[in-house]
């Protein structure tokens, strides 16, 4: 599974991509987003504001959708423009 970090989430993570094999019961990007949490202390504060975005192979997504490890998982915070 390829997860891809955009914006501030790659700022603030220090990264802009891991691959990595899809952790044993994982499922859904919750779950997922809830995983990368676990990484260390700027992982909890980058991923867990509830204002990240989601999309699965370029689809935009919520957090109960199902996920495999063939995707291509893409996290970013919300954009505003004017």
């Amino acid at each position: 599974m390829k997860v891809l970090f955009f914006g501030s989430l790659r700022e603030q993570l220090g990264t802009g991509e891991l691959n990595a094999a899809l952790p044993d019961g994982v499922e859904t990007i919750g779950q997922l987003l809830a995983k990368l949490q676990t990484q260390g202390d700027e992982w909890k504060l980058a991923l867990g504001t509830g204002n990240v975005l989601f999309a699965v192979n370029q689809d935009m997504v919520d957090e109960n959708t199902a996920i495999n490890d063939s995707d291509e998982v893409a996290l970013f915070p919300p954009v505003t423009g004017g």
